[in-house]
């Protein structure tokens, strides 16, 4: 059986009624005719680009496959499911403010990025043996009202995870020398991607390029070759480059912080517009384990034309960003 086309500009029935609803739930309601009558329009689209702004997704207006998962998952809050390790790994907002109140309380559920994994039923587990709860690494009734008990978790309290990924990256060798790194590229930066992944090998890293055109899978593979840095490269259809590093509510890379300014730095010198940095959830942002950058290169004919600088420059950036990991990223 084919699956349902995704609901576009001009689309109506109930499935659009669906996407409505969802929008609503998460506070980015539908007003007007289109509201009424189930139809994919201007004001549908304008609510799903102030969801993707607010959700640190590419702001198209239009429901892709990233934006339909975090509509799903923003509808859920901590204490609706039981929440525990499963295949596939359970994802949802009420696992991010799950893994926020276990930061905050100094257990390391490791990057708070909504996905239930090892680390984070480590950290239940701590926590369950902590407090006199049944350590059986479900956060069930008891945990979530035992977590609640402890005060709500503090806006500006600073994850343990960010805290240690800034304190590994002040002690991790400066020599790029065996250092372990993912190259990945989408739709047509192949060449660009080749020049930069021989460029490393040359200097003495080893890497691993990646070409697969799923986000999961590229983030599977450069997790299992247990890399360093990840860095994602795509040739946009727009006027300005774009780096992204992985950010959310309350906790942000500090790696892929520092390695996003050291990126826009080097684009910017081969001639390049940048925009500023900006700290995304985009699925292979979240799915790395390591720091994480995406380059969204613009415009292709500059792009293509200067492909030998922009790839020396991107290398000199991951060198000096191996050199000097933790320097202020401003």
């Amino acid at each position: 059986m084919a699956e349902p086309t995704p609901p576009g500009p001009g689309t109506g029935g109930d499935i659009v009624r669906d996407l409505h609803r969802r929008l609503e739930v998460v506070a980015f309601p539908v007003a007007g005719e289109e509201a009424l009558t189930g139809i994919f329009g201007d004001q549908t689209a304008a609510s799903l680009i102030r969801f993707q702004a607010e959700r640190g997704l590419n702001e198209n207006g239009l429901l892709d496959e990233a934006t339909s998962a975090a509509l799903v998952e923003a509808c859920y809050h901590l204490g609706d499911r039981h929440l525990y390790l499963h295949s596939p790994m359970l994802r949802g907002d009420d696992i991010a403010d799950l893994q926020l109140r276990l930061g905050s309380l100094g257990f390391d559920a490791g990057r708070i990025d909504g996905i239930f994994g090892p680390d984070t039923t480590r950290a239940l587990l701590d926590f369950q043996r902590n407090t006199g709860l049944v350590a059986d690494g479900i956060a069930g009734a008891a945990t979530v009202r035992g977590l609640r008990n402890l005060g709500s978790r503090s806006p500006d309290a600073t994850p343990v995870a960010q805290v240690r990924e800034l304190e590994k990256l002040r002690h991790s060798r400066p020599e790029l020398t065996s250092r372990r790194l993912a190259i990945g590229q989408f739709g047509s930066s192949a060449v660009l991607t080749t020049a930069v992944t021989r460029s490393l090998r040359n200097r003495g890293a080893d890497v691993v390029s990646l070409d697969h055109p799923d986000d999961s899978t590229q983030a599977h593979t450069a997790n299992q070759f247990d890399a360093e840095m990840y860095l994602g490269l795509r040739i946009e259809n727009n006027s300005r480059c774009r780096v992204a590093y992985f950010e959310t509510d309350g906790f942000r890379s500090e790696g892929g912080l520092r390695l996003a300014h050291r990126c826009a730095s080097a684009l910017t010198d081969t001639g390049l517009e940048v925009s500023p940095v900006q700290g995304m959830r985009l699925p292979i942002l979240r799915g790395t384990r390591m720091p994480a950058v995406l380059c969204s290169l613009a415009p292709p004919v500059d792009v293509v034309q200067a492909t030998a600088e922009i790839a020396e420059a991107l290398v000199d950036a991951v060198g000096s960003w191996i050199a000097d990991p933790a320097a202020d990223p401003t």
